[in-house]
């Protein structure tokens, strides 16, 4: 199995935005080391939770850092950018990286209203384009003309360079079809809502059609995972991560506390059925027992790399899940 990370830049409680981007430095280098695939930066904008909020720049750094992991954004929120800018980008990062550079993108905005607004100086957002702006996006990057007027007077520079992978996120498998139809890979954030199908991945699959950016379908699933040396110490280091998410559900986004503070968090028992049933979102245990989950997950649902984001509070032990589940999986 093809293990890669998603990395969100998290900025846990009695941490700073810039200890968050040197930690995914430290974790880029670690797990190009260890052998994994890939390495994905996310969007998040207007929360002091995430450092992420510029992830193009992000890759452009772990570039100069890593040797061989791909590295990409899942992912650029393309609301909020200039097409004809999106393909200047990532056609120059894999001129600087070819062969390691992925084009990930997502129709979500990464923040709330306020800040989708910020983004676009102002101006009424365009939310229902989603599609067609990530087709004219590709053409740009392939160095073909696109159909929109807007930009098919231009091109996007630097051209004749090897073309980096795109990607299609999702959490709900609407955009299944759509992905394989547009010749991209599709990724699956199964840590969102849990609603991985096999007939969603199928659907995306069946629909594949080979273009410049992507030979062949591609599928990864994004997975929330805490593990450890035991079980109890993953249970111990999972529960941040379990009562932020309940503080989410809430609509509420903060910083994640230490093991040791949430040790005294007051938890009602409905909390506490929320955290059991919300463990079909965020895999706990051992090495041994959440490699064996992942195994039995792509065994059922068929697709060819898990994507781990983890979450401890320190980064010692962040880096440790990723060693460990290379122990494990490689």
């Amino acid at each position: 199995m093809k293990l890669s990370v998603l990395d969100q830049a998290p900025v846990t409680k009695g941490n700073t935005a810039a200890t968050a981007l040197k930690n995914a430095e430290e974790l880029a280098v670690l797990t190009d080391e260890l052998g994994y695939h890939r390495m994905w930066m996310a969007e998040h904008h207007g929360t002091d939770a995430f450092a992420s909020s510029a992830p193009e720049v992000t890759v452009a750094h772990l570039a100069a850092k890593t040797k061989k992991i791909r590295l990409g954004t899942g992912g650029v929120m393309m609301m909020h950018y200039s097409l004809l800018k999106l393909a200047e980008v990532f056609k120059t990062l894999s001129a600087f990286s070819p062969g390691r550079i992925d084009f990930g993108v997502g129709r979500a905005p990464g923040g709330d209203n306020h800040t989708i607004y910020a983004l676009s100086e102002g101006r009424q957002p365009m939310l229902n384009n989603m599609y067609e702006k990530f087709d004219t996006a590709m053409k740009l990057i392939s160095d073909e003309v696109p159909e929109d007027s807007l930009y098919n007077k231009t091109q996007a520079t630097p051209s004749q360079i090897v073309l980096p992978e795109a990607w299609l996120l999702g959490s709900s498998g609407n955009s299944a079809v759509k992905a394989g139809r547009m010749g991209v890979g599709y990724s699956f954030a199964q840590f969102f809502n849990g609603e991985m199908t096999k007939e969603i991945l199928d659907k995306y699959k069946d629909n594949f059609q080979p273009t410049s950016l992507m030979e062949k379908p591609q599928i990864n699933v994004s997975f929330m995972v805490t593990t450890a040396e035991t079980k109890e110490e993953a249970e111990f280091e999972a529960l941040p991560q379990d009562i932020s998410r309940l503080l989410l559900m809430k609509g509420q986004i903060g910083k994640l506390i230490s093991p040791e503070e949430a040790q005294d968090y007051s938890l009602t028992e409905m909390d506490r059925m929320r955290i059991k049933e919300n463990r079909k979102l965020h895999l706990v245990g051992s090495a041994k027992e959440v490699a064996t989950l992942l195994r039995e997950e792509q065994e059922q649902y068929g697709f060819d790399e898990a994507m781990i984001c983890s979450i401890p509070h320190t980064q010692e032990k962040r880096l440790n899940v990723y060693r460990l589940l290379a122990r494990e999986l490689f």
